[in-house]
């Protein structure tokens, strides 16, 4: 049997897979690789993940999570996970930009994009990430995440750029005033996470012409910016994983038309794609 490993800073998915047919499926917290001694991680999955795993017998084990680029990191999470399955003779670590490659691509070429928290693209070979524009985190780039269409909406609103009772109507909604957002933002910890828990409001309201503008505009610039810099995006699907993708997909559609692209797969998450990959 395998385990999938679908690991974020908050949360974790694992799946345990046997010939195809998901035999057990549970989430953990998350693990953030880089910010995580070996020592940290290897107690969290005991503490976490073993009491759910019940006796099923691993041999094969593939991990992807955000951070998992620099080789003594995966190394760590390798360890880690290795002194919890003794049983497991594969481990293999990957970041989560493979993961994402792997679900929405499987063995073909494509551009692969992740549109949640933050955002990512790659063009991926059917085998490899080959090229990748960094995406630069959400105050320098992340175009088209939950934190920028935060960040663009919170700003629109503090400074009248929206009709009046959208105005109104977000800072009652979320209990918010501009020194309690100024203060999140500015000297709370995870303000990314804060910026990106206001967008549903943007999708309750996406009707209104000044919302829809927003989350289309900055659609518009994850595709001019990172997604247009790969020489076979014309001629490649544009696929995403992620919540924003998945629940705006109508307007990443319309973006993408617009654009010039085809707008391919759209998940919500990649562990489907992975079972598929991995079976």
């Amino acid at each position: 049997m395998i385990l999938i490993a679908d690991c974020g800073s908050t949360k974790t998915d694992w799946c345990v897979v046997s010939c195809g047919d998901i035999v057990r499926r549970v989430s953990t917290g998350g693990m953030n690789a880089v910010m995580l001694t070996e020592e940290e991680m290897t107690r969290r999955i005991a503490s976490e993940l073993l009491p759910l795993l019940g006796d099923e017998n691993i041999d094969r084990v593939y991990f992807y999570g955000a951070g998992c680029l620099a080789d003594e990191v995966c190394d760590n999470v390798r360890r880690a996970i290795a002194a919890n399955i003794p049983s497991a003779r594969t481990i293999e670590v990957y970041t989560d930009l493979l993961a994402a490659a792997r679900a929405l691509c499987g063995r073909g070429p494509g551009i692969a994009c992740i549109m949640g928290t933050g955002s990512n693209s790659c063009y991926y070979d059917g085998e490899k990430i080959c090229d990748n524009v960094s995406p630069l985190g959400y105050i320098l780039g992340d175009e088209g995440s939950g934190a920028v269409l935060g960040r663009l909406l919170i700003g629109d609103v503090l400074k009248n750029q929206l009709p009046q009772h959208l105005c109104e109507k977000f800072l009652r909604e979320y209990d918010l005033d501009r020194l309690t957002i100024i203060r999140r933002v500015y000297k709370e910890p995870q303000a990314n996470r804060f910026l990106a828990s206001v967008t549903p409001f943007l999708l309750e309201n996406i009707s209104e012409p000044s919302i829809r503008a927003i989350v289309f505009e900055s659609f518009m610039s994850f595709f001019r910016r990172n997604v247009l810099q790969y020489g076979r995006a014309r001629s490649l699907s544009i696929n995403f994983i992620g919540s924003i993708a998945y629940y705006y997909c109508e307007v990443l559609h319309e973006a993408a038309t617009a654009s010039g692209l085809t707008l391919g797969t759209v998940l919500p998450g990649p562990m489907p794609g992975l079972i598929a990959y991995h079976s």
